[in-house]
């Protein structure tokens, strides 16, 4: 089974796009901080929920759609 290179999958690139505008807290009010949990602000704790999905988007790609050997390596075998 033939890998397309990721760079080259407009899908990819959408999700992405969305998961780093989500890591930035710009949709939430001004100032806003409350409520608290666990004593860190509900704004942080989605920013580092935006970040962990970056991570396992970026995980799944290089695992799963990355074409990691030469095609002469794949035909060798």
């Amino acid at each position: 089974m033939k890998k397309k290179e990721p760079i080259k999958n407009w899908k990819m690139w959408i999700v992405l796009g969305i998961l780093y505008v989500l890591c930035v807290p710009w949709y939430f009010p001004a100032g806003s901080y409350e409520p608290i949990i666990f004593g860190v602000p509900y704004w942080a704790l989605a920013v580092l929920g935006a970040s962990l999905a970056v991570s396992i988007a970026l995980t799944y790609i290089l695992k799963n759609c990355w074409q990691m050997t030469d095609e002469e390596e794949e035909d060798e075998e």
